[in-house]
């Protein structure tokens, strides 16, 4: 039995997924409706990202609206990344905040995930959309000037923890109220973290953590001293993300929301 390559859905799921019968879709497949390749046993398979192209574009000529969700992971699917930014532009003309459109966001990333985990994109697909927001919200976020005295935030995430979406996220809600940020990127240690605190023109510091990449232990060690580090410089640590923070982080605080995140700041004042 031949099997079906990451990222590649069978006849059979692609057309369960899609709502029309297994024939339909070998007719569209031979009308170049839907691209697929032929196994050397003449078995076709579908790439993942092509079913999600498709479903959009039925619904869009349908008339049925899509979830937001499903909207988000259209967009970041599209190869041009100009799609894209036009996209978070737009949600943000609507929304009126960019903490709100951050939220949105986590609905699609979400639905990527789930459309990952489920085998209906390869892990690349996954890769290149994560990559695209991240140039997307990293090219918003370059646009809005601020002054050199603004206040500075340092961005960064522990050792084990290579995902830095929340973290573009992060600085464009920051920009937004005019705080500059400064990368310190992934895995960073946390005697790095203290050993350079003190010396860093920052009035806070903010980690991102994922549900998984690092476990609970070894999260709340590193948070107990990158915490420990801002108290004695006087300034708070902003733990953020979806991993499994401890519940208490001395000199610190865990957020959940953008909007968490917009209402700290906001409350902390330009001057801090």
């Amino acid at each position: 039995m031949e099997t079906v390559p990451p990222g590649y859905l069978g006849i059979a799921a692609a057309a369960d997924r899609v709502g029309v019968t297994v024939s339909t879709l070998k007719r569209w497949a031979d009308e170049g409706r839907l691209p697929c390749l032929k196994t050397r046993g003449g078995h076709r398979r579908f790439l993942g990202t092509d079913v999600e192209r498709l479903l959009a574009e039925m619904a869009a000529r349908s008339g049925h609206a899509l979830s937001r969700a499903e909207e988000w992971l259209a967009l970041f699917l599209q190869t041009d990344v100009h799609q894209l930014i036009g996209g978070l532009y737009a949600a943000r003309a609507r929304l009126g905040a960019w903490y709100r459109v951050g939220e949105e966001l986590g609905e699609g990333l979400r639905l990527l995930g789930a459309q990952w985990a489920q085998g209906r994109l390869g892990i690349l697909d996954e890769h290149l959309a994560s990559e695209r927001l991240h140039r997307a919200l990293s090219h918003i976020a370059a646009g809005i000037s601020l002054p050199p005295e603004a206040p500075s935030c340092l961005l960064a995430t522990p050792p084990g923890e290579e995902h830095t979406l929340g973290l573009s996220m992060a600085e464009l809600c920051l920009r937004e109220v005019g705080w500059q940020s400064l990368w310190g990127g992934s895995a960073v240690p946390a005697e790095e973290m203290s050993r350079r605190l003190s010396a860093l023109r920052v009035s806070m510091v903010a980690a991102s953590a994922s549900a998984s990449s690092v476990p609970p232990r070894r999260l709340a060690r590193w948070a107990v001293r990158v915490g420990r580090a801002c108290a004695r410089k006087g300034i708070p640590f902003v733990a953020g993300g979806e991993g499994n923070w401890p519940a208490e982080i001395d000199g610190g605080v865990r957020l959940k929301t953008f909007s968490q995140l917009h209402a700290l700041v906001v409350g902390l004042g330009p001057s801090q």
